[in-house]
């Protein structure tokens, strides 16, 4: 009785922090992740134990702005910075997020055609499209967040598919905590492509805007103490442990199916399923296709809300996923003119793989420029009062300014040389 209601408490704690773990493992993130595994086997499974304090610190700090200044990254961007910072912000976001959903989109039809392949691929685009539309603008915040957060459990289907395939207990202990760098250009660009997938620039908006969400449907007063920084922290780190673990399993999985049967090319996560399937039987293959699905429908309306935060806080717009249709009416037009305009991305000619390209590149640029704003904001007493960064949070998080700008500058030059 004791160890389930410590369950049940700790079920409650958690919110925020664990959906936005899960929605970094999007379609777009396994498709990476699987190309990874295929690639190198196991030789990028240490990626997960490095990238893991790295997206927590960034992710904490944000959470922490959106609690102790009751309004999100915008918002506080808005109030305390420069506007051409705000707007350039505006700028970079609003393609990179609408091709990421257009990729997540038509890797969701893509899979649900597998899994029905007598239904075409477009079906499903549309059908899972209108599905979250009617999810986002029709249910109240209290139903949205529970939806998001027990699809989460969908993906422990990716703590199952490794063990239903021999491994190699050995070379997994190895790789994991023995990091292996080969200095060619296909390997840095996979791991540039996996810090950039796993530290995107759309969580840090979400983050610290739902937030304040939660805190309004709690319907407390803002009061910002040990206790509700503890909470917060525990949840934060909660998520990205989830979306590490995500992420090692995928690659364990590809690398050990996928990479010991020569199939060393994977674009999309389709590929990987149906690669999966002659190779690691029925089991693997329906499992990992219904977790590209459950990831989308957590991952869809993370991005989307984020893009509808980022320009509702900039006009000064009603905004708030507990607001209904009528109260917030330009927050839900743009959550819809981004999914809509993501999934029109499928019909035009632009690739899933060329969205992915484009969104990176993107998120290059932003995001070395998003986490040193993000620290500044986090150190600025004029902002944080009391709550500024603790000396192990700075270490963590100039580290990983420092680590993406050398990633960004590497991604560019990878790609120029193409």
């Amino acid at each position: 009785m004791v160890v389930k209601n410590k369950v049940k408490h700790f079920w409650k704690l958690i919110g925020p922090g664990l959906v936005t773990g899960a929605s970094d493992d999007d379609p777009s993130g396994i498709a990476t992740y699987s190309q990874a595994g295929a690639a190198y086997g196991l030789s990028t499974l240490w990626m997960a134990i490095i990238a893991f304090p790295l997206m927590a610190s960034i992710q904490k700090m944000c959470a922490k702005i959106g609690l102790v200044t009751n309004l999100g990254l915008t918002g506080t961007l808005k109030k305390h910075y420069p506007r051409p910072i705000l707007y350039l912000m505006l700028l970079f976001s609003f393609p990179a997020i609408v091709l990421n959903i257009g990729a997540d989109i038509a890797a969701m039809g893509a899979v649900g055609n597998l899994l029905f392949p007598k239904i075409d691929a477009s079906f499903f685009s549309v059908f899972f499209t209108i599905f979250l539309l009617i999810m986002i603008i029709y249910l109240p915040y209290t139903k949205m967040a529970a939806i998001l957060k027990y699809l989460c459990i969908v993906l422990l289907v990716y703590f199952i598919v490794p063990f239903l395939y021999q491994q190699d207990l050995m070379a997994i202990f190895k790789n994991t905590f023995i990091p292996t760098i080969n200095f060619d250009k296909s390997y840095i660009a996979i791991l540039v492509g996996i810090l950039g997938t796993t530290i995107s620039p759309y969580l840090f908006f979400w983050q610290a805007s739902v937030e304040v969400e939660e805190m309004k449907h709690l319907k407390r007063k803002l009061v910002v103490n040990k206790k509700l920084i503890d909470n917060m922290n525990q949840d934060v780190d909660f998520g990205m442990t989830f979306s590490g673990l995500i992420m090692y399993f995928i690659i364990l999985t590809t690398g050990t199916v996928l990479f010991q049967a020569g199939i060393h090319q994977i674009d999309t996560v389709e590929e990987a399923a149906i690669a999966l399937k002659p190779l690691a039987g029925n089991m693997a293959y329906l499992l990992f296709a219904i977790g590209v699905i459950a990831t989308g429908l957590i991952a869809i309306p993370v991005l989307s809300g984020s893009l509808s935060y980022i320009f509702t806080e900039t006009f000064g717009w009603e905004q708030g996923l507990d607001k209904k249709f009528h109260e917030a009416k330009g927050f839900y037009v743009i959550i819809s003119i981004s999914l809509l305009v993501g999934l029109g991305l499928n019909y035009v000619g632009i690739s899933p793989i060329d969205a992915l390209i484009y969104t990176a590149i993107l998120y290059g640029v932003t995001a070395p420029i998003l986490i040193g704003i993000i620290l500044h904001i986090s150190n600025n007493k004029a902002i944080m009062g009391r709550h500024t960064n603790t000396r192990v949070t700075n270490v963590l998080g100039f580290t990983t300014l420092l680590i993406m700008t050398i990633s960004a500058f590497a991604y560019f030059y990878l790609y120029l040389l193409d």
